[in-house]
């Protein structure tokens, strides 16, 4: 479990949150960076020069920001309109299912999250935007995975004793269509998740519902896999992934 520092330094917060979103989302303006921070935009400008200082950020033709030659591409294309897209089909999950939801990617042998929408309940799961576990553990990970053609999962598992365990879990996914995971990455939390496809069945990403352990019920996963389902299908849709001729 990640807690803020108890003597935290919000402008290095700032830095570093501004650091992640150029690596995972592409170019940013300083009128975009500052509201995504939530600060005045001439804050936003002196963190940003800080970052180009540094070589985490430069400037392109447009004076946009974009990622410097420290931070390495998260994929060969920036996640900014997955995110967008998919963040109104998050928030209509979380109204209707009532916990944490949160959107995933591949980042060599782990996952990314690229958008966290919190529930509103006291008890909840918190923000995990900008976070990298490891894919084999995670169940936006694992349905990632099962959703693959591939059949090495070597470079998934952290040493040889992995492998079957990893083989396993990943047979279960192909065989129910979803993932769990409970409690293999925070003690005290248990997650759902669904593969996103592209036209050709290709996983892209994975959508996951996140919640205390206290309040998971085997009982309520048909409908949470139906939520799952239905909010991967409306992302799909509204990306132009036309589902329905390579099939899931």
């Amino acid at each position: 479990m990640r807690n803020k520092p108890v003597y935290s330094i919000d402008s290095v917060d700032h830095a570093l949150r501004l650091a992640v979103l150029l690596r995972q989302e592409g170019p940013l303006r300083v009128t975009e960076a500052a509201q995504r921070l939530g600060v005045a935009r001439s804050t936003a400008h002196r963190l940003l020069a800080m970052l180009v200082y540094r070589e985490f950020a430069v400037q392109d033709e447009d004076r946009r920001y974009v990622a410097g030659p420290v931070l390495r591409p998260v994929a060969e294309e920036p996640v900014v309109n997955l995110r967008e897209v998919a963040l109104p089909h998050l928030r209509e999950l979380v109204r209707r299912c009532g916990e944490t939801v949160n959107l995933t990617v591949l980042d060599g042998a782990d996952v990314r999250f690229v958008a966290s929408v919190e529930c509103d309940r006291v008890l909840r799961v918190g923000d995990r935007e900008g976070r990298l576990l490891p894919a084999r553990l995670t169940s936006g990970g694992l349905a990632i995975l099962g959703a693959r053609d591939e059949e090495d999962l070597t470079p998934f598992c952290a040493e040889d004793t992995d492998l079957p365990v990893v083989r396993r879990a990943v047979r279960k996914v192909r065989r129910e269509g979803f993932a769990i995971n409970d409690q293999r990455t925070e003690a005290g939390v248990t997650a759902v998740g669904r593969a996103l496809r592209d036209a050709a069945g290709k996983p892209v990403a994975a959508v996951s519902i996140a919640m205390p352990t206290a309040r998971y019920d085997r009982t309520r996963l048909p409908e949470w896999v139906a939520l799952l389902t239905a909010t991967a299908s409306a992302i799909e849709r509204t990306l132009g992934l036309d589902t329905t001729q390579g099939g899931r």
